[in-house]
C-alpha cells in the first residue's frame, strides 16, 4: 500500500503572516504525484506550462513541474496530511 512518504521528499514552511507550506516530491516520483493531483484538482491557471494554479476542497495551491507544491493558509500538518493523502492515494 503506497503511502505519502513514497511520493514527499520533504516538507519545508515559509515565514510570514500566511502559513504556506513548500511541499518537494522525491524526484523520480514527481510526475507521477503531479498527474494524480492534475486528476483531482481543478485547474484555475496555467502559467507557461511550468506552473499550475490549482483548488481542491476549497484549498488554493501551486504545483511546479520542477516537483514543487506549495499550499497557502495551511493551519496545521494535520490539514495538509488530509490534502496530501486526498490528492496523492
Amino acid at each position: 500500500m503506497a503511502t505519502i512518504d513514497d511520493y514527499v521528499s520533504r516538507i519545508e514552511g515559509t515565514c510570514g503572516a500566511e502559513k504556506d507550506v513548500i511541499v518537494i516530491f522525491k524526484y523520480e516520483k514527481k510526475d507521477e504525484a503531479i498527474a494524480k493531483i492534475l486528476k483531482r484538482a481543478t485547474v484555475k491557471n496555467k502559467i507557461a506550462g511550468i506552473i499550475l494554479e490549482l483548488t481542491f476542497q476549497g484549498q488554493s495551491f501551486r504545483v511546479y513541474s520542477s516537483g514543487k507544491a506549495i499550499f497557502r493558509s495551511i493551519k496545521n500538518r494535520e490539514e495538509l496530511n488530509s490534502i496530501l493523502v486526498s490528492l496523492l492515494l
